[in-house]
C-alpha cells in the first residue's frame, strides 16, 4: 500500500468515526482528497507547505475543467475537511483551509483593463499644464498602488514619504496601511509637487495632496469628471475603480502572492481579494495545452 492510498484510507475511517459523516458525504470528501493530492503530486506540492494561495489556484484549476459552483462549493467543503484531519495529525504546522472562503453566488468578476489600455490612458494625459501634471500623478497613484477613489481624495502631505516610497492610506472603516510607491509613480509625484501643485495653489494654504485650480481639495466629482475626458481621448471605456482591480489582477498575473495583494488592497477578508484570481484567454490557453489531452 503506497503513502497516498495509506493516508487516503485513514481519512476515510476519520470521516466515519470522528465526523460520523454519511457514506455519501464520505465518498465525496475522500474522492475531492484523492484529486487534490493527485494535482499537488503533478505540481510537485508538499502537503506541510500548502498555502491558502495554492489551494485557490487548484480551485481555479478545477473551475478551467467545467466544474460547477456547486461542485466548487463541495470541494473547497472538502478541503476544509482534509486540512482540519491532517493539522490535527500534525502532518502540517497550519491549517490553510481556514482562509478559504464558499464562493459566493452574488460575486461578480471585476472589469479590468489591460496593460496597453493603462498605457493609452496616461499617456492621453496632457502635461503641459498644472492640471495635467496633476492628473498624471493622480491616475498613475491609483493605478500602481491600488487606491480607493476615497482613499485618494483624501491623501495629505503629512502622509506622503517620499524617501521611503511610501503612503500612509486611510481606507474603510478609518484602517490605515502603508503601501509602497512605484518608481514611475513616484517620479510623478516629485514632478506635481515641485511644478504642478505650487502652480495650482498660488500661494493657498491646503494639505491636501490632490487640489483643483481654486486650490481646494480635489472632489470625486472633478475627479471622475477629469478621468471621463481623458477616457474619451484615450478611446477607452471604463471607470476610475476599474484602475484599482487592474492593479490587483496584473499583480496576479504577474506572480505575487494573494496574501500581499490582499495587503496591498487593504481587504480584510481574503475572500473579497478571491475575486481576482480570475482568468484571462492567455492563461486558459496556458491551462488547456497544459492539462487536456488534445492541447
Amino acid at each position: 500500500m503506497d503513502e497516498q492510498t495509506k493516508l487516503i484510507s485513514i481519512y476515510s475511517d476519520y470521516l466515519a468515526a470522528e465526523l460520523r459523516l454519511s457514506p455519501s458525504t464520505i465518498a465525496v470528501y475522500v474522492l475531492e482528497a484523492r484529486l487534490f493530492l493527485s494535482y499537488a503530486l503533478e505540481e510537485q506540492l508538499e502537503l506541510k507547505s500548502t498555502t491558502v494561495g495554492n489551494l485557490i489556484e487548484y480551485l481555479v484549476h478545477r473551475q478551467l475543467e467545467g466544474i460547477s459552483r456547486k461542485t466548487a462549493a463541495k470541494a473547497v467543503s472538502a478541503l476544509r475537511a482534509f486540512f482540519t484531519f491532517a493539522h490535527r495529525q500534525r502532518m502540517i504546522p497550519e491549517n490553510p483551509s481556514v482562509h478559504l472562503e464558499l464562493p459566493r453566488s452574488s460575486r461578480r468578476i471585476p472589469e479590468v483593463y489591460t496593460v496597453e489600455q493603462v498605457e493609452a490612458i496616461l499617456k492621453a494625459i496632457d502635461i503641459s499644464t498644472a492640471a495635467g501634471i496633476r492628473d498624471r500623478c493622480l491616475f498613475e497613484l491609483i493605478y500602481s498602488c491600488g487606491l480607493r477613489v476615497s482613499e485618494t481624495v483624501s491623501l495629505t502631505l503629512e502622509r506622503i514619504y517620499l524617501q521611503a516610497s511610501m503612503l500612509r492610506v486611510v481606507g474603510k472603516g478609518s484602517k490605515e496601511r502603508l503601501v509602497p510607491v512605484g518608481e514611475q509613480a513616484l517620479h510623478w509625484m516629485r514632478r506635481y509637487l515641485e511644478e504642478g501643485r505650487p502652480a495650482l495653489l498660488k500661494g493657498k494654504k491646503e494639505r491636501a495632496l490632490f487640489i483643483n485650480r481654486s486650490g481646494k481639495r480635489l472632489s470625486r466629482k472633478g475627479m471622475w469628471k477629469r478621468f471621463k475626458e481623458i477616457l474619451a481621448r484615450a478611446g477607452v471605456e471604463g471607470k476610475i475603480h476599474t484602475l484599482r482591480h487592474s492593479f490587483a489582477t496584473h499583480l496576479l498575473q504577474g506572480g505575487a502572492d494573494l496574501r500581499a495583494v490582499q495587503t496591498l488592497l487593504g481587504h480584510a477578508d481574503i475572500g473579497t481579494t478571491q475575486i481576482y484570481t480570475h482568468v484571462d484567454e492567455s492563461q486558459l490557453h496556458r491551462q488547456h495545452r497544459r492539462y487536456h489531452p488534445r492541447g
